[in-house]
This record gives C-alpha cells, sequence and structure tokens, in this order.
C-alpha cells in the first residue's frame, strides 16, 4: 500500500523556485532514500509533507487520501513526523521536556515522564538521560532526542534529514536497525542522506532531486553506485573523500596542547587531560563517538568554554588567559560543528556575518565602512563560490552548504596558522563535501596546521595525516591512516584500546 504520495508540487519563494513539479511515492514499511545536492529541493518539499509550508501546486495524499495541512501539528496529528538536520530543541530545557513539550498528557509527574521517556529511549537503542539539559548534550545526543520526539508522537511517517550526519558507523548501524524495526512495524521512513553505503545498507528505494525537480523515481538502491547516483544528483561524478596526497612535509609544531581538563556544571570531567599537537601542514583527526568530549576540548581550545587546567600555545603565543577574540589575532581559527548555533547568526544578512571577526578593521571608530565590509564579502563569496541571493538579505534561507563555505572563508580570512574544524562536512552533498575537504587539503598545503574533528571515518581516513581516538573525555589511542583498519578504530571508539 502507498503511504506516501506528494504529486507535481511547486513550491516558490521570493526569486526562489524550490520545487518545480517534484514527486515522491513511499511504500508502507518501507524505508525510502530521497537524494540529492544541497539546494535540490529536498527539505522544501519534505516541509510540505510536514506540514511546515503549503504547496503552490500539487497534491499530498497519505495512505490514498487526499490531505492539506495549514500547520505542523495538522501533519503530526495525521502522523506525520520530522527530525530535522538543524535540531528544533530548547536548550534549557531536559531531555523529558523537550520530547514531550505539546504532547504530555495534562497530569502526569516529573518522574513518571522521565520513566516513559527513558523507557522509550530504550526500546529502540536511543540511549540518553531523561533528566539533563539539552545544552549540556552533544551533537550526537541532541540528535537522538529529536528522533525521540517523533517516535514520541508515534509518527506513521518518519522523515530523517541527514540523521547519521552526527553518528558513528556503529551508531549509524544502531539507527539502521532501529528504522528497520520501524519498518517492519509498517511505519514509512524516508532517509534524507548523501552516504551511499547507508543508502545502499539502509533503504530499500531512492528518489532523486534536482534543481527542484524529480529525475529519478523509486529507483531500488541495488542499482545505485557511487557514480550513478552523483551523475544524478549533479550531472556528473565527482570523487570524494580519496586519500590525501601531501604535497609537503610535515613542519615544526603550531598548535600545542597541554593537560587539558574540562569540567561540567555538574562537575565531571568532560576532558581529562588531553595533550595534543598539531605541526605545519599537518592534519590530525579525532574521532570517536559522540560525547565522548570532542566538542569542549574544541570549544576549550577556542576559548569558547572555561577550563580547569591546561594550556593551550599556538607558534610561540600561550593563548590559555586570552579570549576568543584574542586567540583569533593569534592565529587560531575555529569552525564550530554548530554552524547555526555557534559560528553564525541566521538572522545577519551575509555581510554582516563575514565580518563578525573583522569589523574593528573595517572603519575609523565607532562606525564601519559598509562598502569595505560589502567588498570583503564579495571576494569570499567568489573565492569559496558561496551562492547567495542578496548580500543585505538573512542567511535563513541559504542551503547547508552555502552556509558551511560562508563559515570556512570567514574563520580562514585571516590566513591563520591553525585551524580547529569541527564537523566541518556534516550534512552536506556531494560537492559539498568535496568542496570543503578540497578547502582543507589547500590550507595544510599552505602550511596550516589543522586538528579535525570528525564523525566520518571515511573523511578522516582520507585527509589525517595521525588519527586520534577519543572515549570518556581522553586520547586513548593513536593510528596511522595508511596501515590502520577501520575495525581497529571502531574498537577504540568503543574504548577496547589502540596504539
Amino acid at each position: 500500500m502507498t503511504a506516501v504520495q506528494l504529486d507535481n508540487i511547486w513550491k516558490r519563494f521570493p526569486g526562489v523556485i524550490a520545487n518545480a513539479g517534484a514527486s515522491l511515492t513511499v511504500e508502507a514499511g518501507s524505508v525510502h532514500a530521497v537524494l540529492g545536492e544541497n539546494g535540490a529541493g529536498k527539505t522544501t518539499l519534505m516541509n510540505v509533507l510536514a506540514g511546515v509550508y503549503r504547496p503552490d501546486e500539487g497534491t499530498v495524499r497519505l495512505d490514498g487520501i487526499e490531505r492539506h495541512f495549514a500547520k505542523p501539528s495538522d501533519a503530526i496529528a495525521a502522523g506525520v513526523g520530522m527530525v530535522y538536520q538543524e535540531f528544533r530543541l530548547i536548550p534549557t530545557f531536559t531531555v523529558t521536556e523537550n520530547v514531550a513539550l505539546g504532547a504530555a498528557p495534562a497530569v502526569l509527574s516529573k518522574s513518571a515522564l522521565e520513566k516513559q521517556v527513558s523507557e522509550l529511549a530504550e526500546r529502540f537503542g536511543l540511549q540518553t538521560d531523561p533528566g539533563r539539559e539539552v545544552w549540556q548534550l552533544s551533537m550526537g545526543e541532541r540528535q537522538r532526542v529529536e528522533i525521540l520526539k517523533a517516535l514520541w508522537r508515534d509518527a506513521r511517517v518518519l522523515i530523517l534529514d541527514e540523521p547519521t550526519a552526527v553518528l558513528t558507523p556503529d551508531e549509524a548501524a544502531e539507527l539502521g536497525r532501529i528504522t528497520a524495526a520501524m519498518a517492519a512495524e509498517g511505519r514509512s521512513i524516508i532517509f534524507i542522506s548523501h552516504k551511499l553505503d547507508e543508502v545502499k545498507t539502509f533503504c530499500d528505494e531512492a528518489t532523486v532531486l534536482r534543481g527542484g525537480k524529480t529525475v529519478a523515481s523509486s529507483l531500488s538502491v541495488d542499482d545505485l553506485d557511487a557514480g550513478r547516483m552523483a551523475e544524478l544528483m549533479v550531472g556528473e561524478a565527482t570523487a570524494v573523500s580519496q586519500r590525501r596526497v601531501r604535497s609537503r612535509p610535515i613542519g615544526d609544531p603550531v598548535m600545542d596542547v597541554q593537560d587539558m581538563v574540562v569540567h561540567d556544571v555538574h562537575g565531571r570531567a568532560v576532558v581529562a587531560g588531553v595533550s595534543i599537537a598539531v605541526a605545519e601542514g599537518e592534519i590530525v583527526g579525532i574521532a570517536g563517538v559522540a560525547g565522548n568530549g570532542q566538542r569542549p576540548l574544541a570549544d576549550a581550545i577556542a576559548g569558547l568554554t572555561p577550563t580547569t587546567s591546561g594550556r593551550v600555545q599556538v607558534g610561540t603565543h600561550d593563548l590559555s588567559q586570552l579570549n576568543p577574540r584574542s586567540r583569533n589575532e593569534h592565529g587560531l581559527a575555529y569552525v564550530p560543528e554548530d554552524r547555526i548555533g555557534v559560528g553564525l547568526a541566521p538572522r545577519m544578512n551575509a555581510v554582516d556575518n563575514s565580518i563578525l571577526r573583522t569589523y574593528r578593521t573595517l572603519g575609523d571608530g565607532p562606525f564601519i565602512d559598509r562598502g569595505a565590509a560589502e567588498e570583503r564579502t564579495t571576494d569570499l563569496i567568489d573565492r569559496y563560490n558561496i551562492k547567495v541571493g542578496r548580500v543585505d538579505e538573512p542567511l535563513a534561507g541559504l542551503s547547508g552548504g552555502n552556509l558551511q563555505r560562508l563559515l570556512v572563508g570567514r574563520e580562514l580570512d585571516d590566513d591563520p596558522v591553525a585551524l580547529i574544524a569541527a564537523q566541518p562536512t556534516r550534512g552536506l552533498d556531494v560537492q559539498g563535501v568535496k568542496a570543503i575537504q578540497d578547502i582543507l587539503v589547500e590550507q595544510a598545503a599552505s602550511g596550516v596546521g589543522i586538528l579535525l574533528i570528525s564523525e566520518d571515518l571515511e573523511e578522516l581516513f582520507a585527509l589525517s595525516d595521525r588519527l586520534l581516538v577519543m572515549h570518556e573525555g581522553s586520547v586513548v589511542a593513536e593510528f596511522n591512516p595508511d596501515s590502520a583498519t577501520r575495525a581497529e578504530v571502531g574498537a577504540a571508539m568503543a574504548g577496547a584500546g589502540g596504539h
């Protein structure tokens, strides 16, 4: 039986046609992949199904019945749930409060709610602490909360927008088992991804969008390979994550982190005595299960999180007591994993976001030279191939790939000595991943020392000169990517040690 049928969907925004007659058919009890590069119209089409947008033309049918959703709650009531790539959680609320918000019984004790959420999480293998506040969670843990929200509302059609972007291979495999179990119960899963191995492992069929149109419908995933998928998505085959060939010898250390210790608000050591050195022209990768200290380590090195102890040195400068702006001025650049919440201000325009680091140099006294600011922004847009509309409009409408290019370009604009890149390609399409990876390789070739934190093992193996593994706040293993196996790294990520 057909669970979802979207026919000839058109959705227009000022100056942009997001969907131009797109269609999608999803069978009940199946896992259906929706593929396409950033800006292809995938999320807009899913937002039509989720009741966020009303289509300008076309029809939406669930179980053969035509539906007209005026708002998201209508779609939720009809059994459609969506887990967005950019999380929609209230940071100061607990896991339970976020999961049950708007869908909890009128009278129920906090402990009873927490018990129910805990049982739901255990049932689907999405372990989390129901009493923790969301702002304390890693990106991977927040993803689990988003999935729990949809499951709490018993969604019969579940849309997952890049659900494994912040998960390790083991977590992704577990999610695959979860989606298969939900499909076996008769639920329909729409799985948006750019990873061929996930699509072939988790999904039954695939639909491909390009330029707002459906270019391939209900393909058997058995008929997809990397070249075919890339050709359908972008019009040509694109190689991604090929093993990097270092173009220069590794030089002297440019960033040295010694005995870094960070405690959270509960006094728990989330970074426990980490020491890392990164040399000129070197890419040092960090792998680890989400929530094992990678994010607080990156934030602490960048000066965003207070440290209990430890030292950060870039070049000849001790940055340990400096604020983030001063660390940046001494040659340390930071691309955070949360590009919307930390890296960029989506309500501000491209110009203002481009000069957040450098606005003090663009004027005389308290006034900013807008002409100079716009010139700098235009230069960034040209150099990093950022596709924007008007530079004076808010960034909120840009695709993830263009947001990431703007963020990376801004951080590299001052020729840093060292760069921390946390999940730099998370959620990007084939071309976006390659573009960011090419930028990192170019920066290393120019002598920048890069600390690359990623939950994509393929990316780490492709780009890293050395590969470190973090577990429970400590670096527990170091590998040579040329000789190590993914099984060895995976075992270290699970706490089994390494070398």
